[in-house]
């Protein structure tokens, strides 16, 4: 892994994100080997992240209230926007991991033809699939407070560098 970017945003009256907890974006994290959707898969299952699926990221504002998620780049690159309309504009590409707290909000800008993710959540944790409508709103943000911090970080499996950013 050669660098980890820390990104924290505030709620935007729309996107809650996560008042606690940073977005973690791991560049080149995926060795080259690691790179196939059924050997992603299985690393992130093997780091306790499971229920694991393969596609893209929706072209809408999105956030999970009821776990976290990581995104890990197997295939192409692209623009997202973390963190709601006010949020960070971040360029991903191939080995590059994503770790997103519960709450914060992620949406695909643009992205190259073979664009593809591995998705997956802390323990296989249910997700939901929250767009920033009012309705949505006090029950999101008391999910978030309740969400667990994963036991391991979903690259390493050990609690390093994930527990050096969200700690309690």
């Amino acid at each position: 892994m050669k660098e980890c970017s820390t990104y924290l945003f505030e709620d935007d009256g729309s996107i809650p994100n996560n008042p606690n907890l940073p977005l973690l974006v791991y560049l080149d994290a995926l060795d080259p080997g690691q790179r196939g959707a059924e050997t992603c898969k299985h690393l992130l299952e093997d780091n306790g992240w499971r229920n694991a699926w393969v596609n893209g990221i929706y072209s809408y504002h999105h956030y999970h209230s009821t776990t976290h998620e990581v995104l890990a780049v197997i295939s192409g690159s692209a623009k997202v926007k973390m963190g709601g309309d006010k949020g960070e504009e971040i360029s991903i590409s191939e080995g590059d991991v994503i770790v997103i707290p519960a709450g914060v909000g992620h949406c695909r800008l643009s992205s190259s033809d073979d664009f593809q993710v591995v998705g997956a959540y802390p323990g296989g944790r249910s997700y939901d699939l929250c767009t920033g409508k009012k309705s949505e709103r006090p029950q999101v943000l008391e999910n978030i407070k309740n969400v667990p911090l994963p036991e391991q970080d979903p690259v390493t499996g050990e609690k390093e560098p994930l527990y050096k950013y969200w700690e309690n």
